[in-house]
């Protein structure tokens, strides 16, 4: 079986990000635990029931429900004894927890020139701090660059740092965001949704549509009012990404 990968997410309402399967399809609880510290296990939504499930781990290895791991998005499990006392912490502590340990997200970078590769992309961003994570978005067919990628870092305070400021890669600005509000609790929606930055009072919904129509059908854009510097363009989906 090819390699593939599977969305894992800390909670249901949070941004997911991509695991790696083994050959077998199959995928190690180490590399769950390699983004995600702790944990010891993965559940899931069923579709039908829309009751959790929990993934079958044997020695390690987590084996996918039916032998297809389909497009669900996989919660990570924590020890119960360990979330229990996080439940009942006030809330100073939990400010004062949250502070030392705040969990990256992936970042997409946008304005990518069309001749940067993920190695460029590494070297660049290591200079902020230690890389975990780096990815260009390319075309299926042609597997030209779309302008846009993503990056992860091991550090919430250089994922910060690289959110305040704009960046010069090859020859060209570029913008680092988070990709998409957790508050909107439509996950396909949320995956087939990208973040516009360094818009100019002059553009328009349809300008932005004919510039992204090249890379997939666009279903919407939206120009937040009054004038942000910044829009919103969503697709019929997700392969744009």
């Amino acid at each position: 079986m090819s390699e593939l990968y599977i969305r894992v997410a800390e909670d249901e309402s949070e941004e997911p990000m991509e695991i790696p399967s083994e050959d077998d399809g199959t995928v190690l609880l180490s590399s769950v635990a390699a983004q995600f510290p702790g944990a010891c296990g993965l559940r899931y939504r069923n579709p039908e029931s829309q009751c959790m499930r929990g993934v079958r781990l044997v020695e390690g290895v987590l084996h996918a429900p039916e032998n297809d791991w389909g497009n669900l998005v996989y919660v990570v499990n924590y020890p119960k004894d360990n979330k229990r006392k996080m439940d009942e912490i006030d809330a100073a502590s939990a400010v004062k927890i949250k502070r030392g340990f705040q969990k990256t997200s992936d970042l997409i970078v946008l304005g990518l020139p069309w001749k940067t590769t993920e190695q460029d992309l590494k070297d660049y961003f290591s200079t902020f701090g230690e890389v975990i994570m780096v990815q260009v978005k390319r075309d299926a067919k042609t597997g030209n660059s779309k302008g846009f990628g993503f990056v992860r870092f091991t550090d919430y305070e250089t994922q910060m740092k690289v959110i305040a400021q704009r960046h010069m890669i090859d020859g060209r600005w570029c913008d680092c965001k988070l990709p998409n509000s957790k508050a909107c609790p439509d996950e396909p929606m949320r995956s087939r949704k990208i973040f516009v930055g360094r818009c100019t009072e002059d553009m328009t919904t349809d300008d932005l549509r004919q510039y992204f129509m090249q890379y997939g059908e666009v279903t919407d854009v939206f120009i937040p009012k009054p004038f942000r510097a910044f829009a919103f363009v969503t697709f019929a989906d997700d392969q744009h990404r």
